[in-house]
């Protein structure tokens, strides 16, 4: 049975958890993706400090027109995934559950923006800008999974 406080947070349920068991070894594509990915957001500059400083003071296009093609894609696969009835590789069901606006999100996205601002470096490539060397990353890594805590501790207390 759902109780009251789950209905509230829904959006944030995960749904589309498979529940196929897998050798580990099935788990390296996993690897291999996320390693092809960091070399593209290194050759495409995306996990530059510079190329973040330039966004940030409305400098260059560079990143808004990363960001402008990932959010484009992002709509027309979800739309594909939606009109077409859309299953995964193996055959599950892909469910996308509706997202309510609340206001948090816009405290939210203003301290992550400032955090990116301060730290030029999103969550998305921390690894692959320690993976080239940028060691102070780290610092911003163990920020970011204190803040993710932190959020996690307190998220029942917040207001909505």
């Amino acid at each position: 049975m759902i109780q009251e406080k789950d209905i509230r947070h829904q959006d944030s349920i995960c749904t589309n958890e498979s529940h196929l068991k897998h050798q580990w070894y099935h788990h390296l594509k996993y690897l291999i993706v996320g390693i092809l990915f960091g070399i593209v957001f290194v050759k495409a500059e995306v996990i530059s400090w510079f190329r973040i400083q330039e966004m940030f003071r409305f400098q260059s296009f560079h990143m808004y027109g990363i960001i402008g093609s990932a959010i484009v894609t992002g709509i027309i696969s979800v739309s594909v995934i939606k009109k077409f009835n859309i299953k995964t590789i193996y055959g599950e069901k892909i469910s996308i559950a509706p997202k309510k606006f609340n206001k948090g999100q816009i405290y939210g996205g203003l301290i992550f923006g400032l955090g990116w601002a301060i730290t030029g470096a999103c969550p998305g490539p921390l690894f692959a800008q320690i993976g080239t060397g940028a060691l102070a990353i780290v610092v911003t890594l163990i920020s970011a999974i204190l803040g993710t805590w932190v959020y996690g501790y307190f998220r029942e207390k917040l207001p909505h």
